[in-house]
């Protein structure tokens, strides 16, 4: 049976698609079978992984309203072992649309139930927002991957998050377990960044994961080619910063 990691953090630019990309590649790379879920309208983890945004017609809009099947969806990305669904900008409409459905918090949960046992891991790239797709996400998933920027408004908002996740637990999804806090972004240089590493470590102790991502210039320019980070430049930091999460990861879905 799969595993569902929604990757989450409302703010913007804190690495969340860079993380969701890149964990399904090294996953795929360490033979592990992956389903990447594009779940933000910005569709970038889709581009990121070589598929022509312009051109879907069947994407994770019509999953989470079940107009079509995840089957009818799923499209072989540019990463071995990794399928996607991809998503398409249509994807805005969707907060409106699933406002008077019925367990409207439950589509794309009841959507992924029959393929779930086709993947080890199933990981969903998750919107810079609060609202109904996050909400969808984290009722679908099993646990929750949280990136953290090692910048000065790093925990800014992340008691909120925390606040949401446990508002999950408490009404639609009492089994959602938080996976880890992830640190992005780290520069060794930086005072403020060995200080942010400090006081996540302190504060959440054996939430965080050991793997820290750092900084790095590859990571960047990967998705424009529309390659993950291990196809782009395997030799990279980037690179074995992700396979060491994702070896963290299964690690500990192991025990």
């Amino acid at each position: 049976m799969g595993k569902i990691i929604a990757i989450a953090n409302q703010k913007g630019g804190v690495g969340k698609t860079t993380t969701s990309v890149n964990l399904a590649a090294s996953l795929g790379v360490l033979e592990k079978k992956v389903l990447l879920i594009d779940a933000d309208p910005q569709a970038n983890a889709s581009s990121g992984l070589g598929i022509d945004v312009e051109s879907v017609e069947i994407g994770s809009y019509q999953v989470i309203e079940h107009s079509n099947t995840p089957e009818e969806a799923i499209v072989k990305s540019s990463s071995p072992n990794v399928d996607i669904i991809p998503a398409h900008i249509d994807l805005v409409a969707i907060e409106i649309e699933l406002v008077d459905k019925k367990n409207r918090e439950y589509m794309l949960k009841q959507a992924l139930e029959k393929i779930k046992e086709n993947y080890d891991y199933i990981i969903i790239d998750c919107a810079p927002s609060l609202g109904l797709l996050t909400l969808n996400a984290l009722t679908a998933a099993d646990s929750v991957i949280i990136p953290i920027q090692c910048e000065y408004f790093a925990l800014e908002g992340l008691g909120k998050l925390l606040n949401t996740i446990k508002s999950v637990q408490k009404i639609h999804n009492p089994a959602l377990d938080i996976e880890g806090l992830l640190l992005t972004m780290f520069d060794s240089r930086l005072r403020l960044s060995n200080q942010v590493v400090e006081e996540v470590q302190k504060h959440f102790n054996d939430m965080v994961f050991k793997t820290i991502i750092q900084r790095n210039v590859k990571l960047s320019e990967a998705p424009s080619y529309g390659e993950s980070i291990i196809a782009f430049d395997a030799t990279s930091k980037g690179a074995s910063n992700y396979l060491s999460l994702a070896e963290e990861v299964i690690q500990k879905n192991s025990n």
